[in-house]
């Protein structure tokens, strides 16, 4: 059997990754795809009080347990299952809770700040940015925060202007230009995404 083929999908906060990866996971088969998120690999803040979590920078690298996440996407390109921590977004903290995550053809790794990260970057075979507005992305980040993570308007915008712009702009913008390809509109763009599938498609069939 080959390597899998890792493929990195990275943009800026409520840009459609999430979408991007899981069209494209559901148009592979979910059989042939292992999906790890970025998201999940955020250091565990159960020391520290609630109040003072929710002011930590999630946006900065600094943020995620990089070694953890190197480590299992590694594990996993050498064909074994891995255990990928839950993270709990409403208390910022890491679950005693684990989901097993099984090799595959394709490994899809999401998040931020992917082709930022040098270890991470250096795993990817293939390498996509995700481009939305900047007026979408801080509406639909309003929306998920105030809803799923039980957050306010008010801390929403405040943590949008001290950290998630500021770190957008340090990072995950300049880390476009290590895309192989830039996908822009978010995960509307079905045609874009459409040329994905059949791309890596293709890549897997010259693989074997």
């Amino acid at each position: 059997m080959s390597a899998p083929l890792v493929v990195g999908i990275a943009g800026g906060t409520a840009s459609g990754k999430t979408t991007v990866a899981r069209k494209i996971h559901e148009a592979l088969s979910p059989s042939r795809v292992a999906f790890i998120d970025q998201d999940s690999y955020y250091r565990d803040l159960s020391a520290i009080p609630l109040q003072e979590r929710r002011e930590v920078n999630f946006d900065h690298p600094d943020a995620f347990d990089q070694d953890l996440l190197v480590g299992q996407l590694q594990t996993l390109k050498t064909g074994q299952p891995v255990e990928k921590p839950v993270y709990d977004f409403v208390d910022s903290t890491r679950t005693a809770r684990t989901v097993v995550v099984n090799p595959a053809e394709i490994i899809l790794i999401e998040g931020i700040l992917v082709l930022h990260m040098e270890a991470v970057r250096a795993e990817l075979d293939v390498r996509i940015f995700v481009e939305t507005e900047d007026d979408v992305r801080i509406i639909r980040r309003l929306t998920r925060d105030i809803k799923e993570r039980g957050r306010d308007f008010d801390h929403v915008i405040h943590q949008y202007f001290r950290h998630v712009r500021p770190m957008h702009l340090a990072f995950v913008e300049p880390s476009k230009r290590w895309a192989d390809i830039v996908v822009p509109h978010g995960g509307n763009n079905d045609i874009a995404i459409d040329m994905l599938v059949g791309a890596l498609k293709g890549r897997l069939v010259r693989r074997t």
